[in-house]
């Protein structure tokens, strides 16, 4: 049919290094300009930074089980989704790919309403005030709760859709500029840790994790919530799978890029994180640019304003690739008919699925403007988690296929083969942290909306619904149609 046919011209443009780039370019991004601030502010204070080497760790395993996936399945789409149907089936399948729709959606959302307090605070220091009814979201957090506010985030809005734009215009345009970006991105990071390093005090670093508050408020339990949090940071494993549908040598370039941009991430992470609580109290960071009050910090208004400069350049990038992920899991969910088969056509001069970019484009602007940053990153992790779990079983059932040819890239350290699963060190660890994760996540939720904060739950429980509604009705399509 004409969209199948269609769907076939995404174009194989991208090499290891725009791979490399892409993931850093949407790896290092809110997790260094915005969750540093409210995860220690509100649970881990200075340890923060091991919050997020626990974390990398966490996400180490997945990148290694994603890098077998990709490197054994080089030609499946859809990166998670992909795999997951590959391996384990259309049910699952479809299931990581509703979970995926919501971190995407909501991590673009996220970035973009973190890129809005960077340049709120840019252009302030240019002399121009941006009105806080253009900058402030519908839903607030105010007095422990989220509570409804007659007002949208227009800013965030305009710029989800500004990028939308560009991205329609082509890949192989749209990365170039994003190397770009992400190169300027990690020297500006560099000069911000290389001269607040000189400035810290570390007097602020102690006590490095507070004494527990109550609940996930500092102590051990406020440090398992902040790894929860900042694992959505590592999102960008599944940009670049996802990616692989428009990669040269998908099996080669896809694990250089997923292990390549961990790594880098995971350092800079840890010395931004660093210097942020060693030049702020870490109660005073609860803001949505914590990395420009840092830079106030150092009573330096140049580099304040270069820095400021590369982190709203450098939150454009992750906002460009979040979005590129979204659209392209779209276009593979209408290329496999589970959802309408309009959204997987594509544009013969760009290459782009522009009905699909369009779509998504508009669902993350929409919660842009009117969600929270705090709701978004604990939404956005409970995306990230399940998905990064069937990833992991995924991995031991292919393993475990002797059937398959031995992969390019394998998971390291020893496993054992029970019936048709391979249950590996490394996918088990894998699993086991992200529960733990998810558990956190879920429970704080849980004592949230028994507090009559209701929002968060609802919304996640409502999204389930739905995606049961649907897959339920792409299911019967599918087997209708034979």
């Amino acid at each position: 049919m004409a969209a199948e046919g269609q769907s076939r011209i995404l174009h194989r443009q991208l090499g290891p290094f725009s791979l490399l780039m892409m993931g850093i370019g949407s790896v290092v991004g809110a997790g260094i300009y915005v969750l540093p601030g409210i995860a220690a502010a509100h649970y881990a204070g200075p340890a923060v930074s091991l919050s997020f080497v626990l974390a990398a760790i966490s996400c180490g395993f997945i990148g290694l089980c994603y890098a077998e996936l990709a490197s054994a399945l080089p030609e499946a789409m859809g990166g998670a989704y992909g795999y997951s149907r590959a391996i384990l089936g259309i049910g699952p399948a479809w299931w990581v790919a509703w979970m995926l729709v919501l971190e995407y959606a909501l991590a673009g959302s996220a970035v973009s309403v973190g890129l809005t307090g960077y340049l709120s605070g840019l252009l302030a220091s240019c002399g121009l005030t941006l009105p806080g009814a253009a900058t402030n979201s519908t839903v607030i957090w105010h007095d422990g709760g989220f509570h409804l506010a007659g007002q949208i985030n227009a800013v965030s809005l305009c710029l989800v859709l500004v990028l939308g734009l560009i991205l329609s215009r082509g890949i192989r345009q749209a990365s170039r500029a994003n190397g770009a970006f992400v190169l300027l991105k990690l020297a500006v990071l560099v000069v911000f840790v290389s001269v607040g390093w000189s400035h810290v005090r570390p007097a602020l670093w102690h006590p490095f994790l507070p004494q527990s508050e109550g609940g996930f408020h500092f102590g051990l339990a406020g440090l398992l919530r902040a790894v929860a949090v900042v694992s959505f940071a590592y999102l960008g494993f599944d940009s670049i799978s996802i990616a692989a549908s428009e990669a040269r040598n998908p099996g080669r370039d896809v694990p250089f890029g997923l292990i390549g941009a961990l790594a880098i991430s995971a350092v800079l992470y840890v010395m931004v994180s660093l210097v942020m609580t060693g030049l702020v109290p870490f109660r005073a960071l609860d803001v949505a640019s914590p990395v420009a009050l840092a830079v106030q910090a150092l009573a330096m208004p140049s580099l304040g304003f270069i820095l400021q400069f590369g982190s709203v350049i450098g939150l454009g990038s992750v906002l460009f690739v979040s979005l590129y992920g979204q659209s392209r899991l779209c276009h593979i969910l209408a290329y496999d008919r589970l959802i309408s088969e309009r959204f997987s056509l594509v544009d013969p001069k760009s290459g782009a699925p522009v009905l699909a970019i369009a779509m998504t484009t508009a669902l993350t602007a929409l919660t842009a403007a009117l969600l929270p940053i705090a709701l978004l990153a604990d939404l956005v992790s409970i995306g990230t988690m399940i998905g990064f779990v069937v990833i992991a079983v995924a991995v031991m059932k292919l393993r475990g296929d002797a059937t398959r040819a031995p992969a390019r890239f394998r998971v390291p350290l020893p496993g054992l083969r029970v019936g048709t699963l391979w249950i590996g060190i490394v996918p088990v660890l894998a699993i086991v942290t992200c529960l733990v994760n998810l558990t956190t996540v879920l429970s704080d939720l849980v004592a949230q909306s028994l507090r009559g904060d209701w929002i968060p739950l609802g919304f996640l429980a409502l999204y389930c619904i739905a995606g049961w509604v649907l897959g339920r009705r792409s299911a019967r399509a599918i087997h209708k149609a034979g």
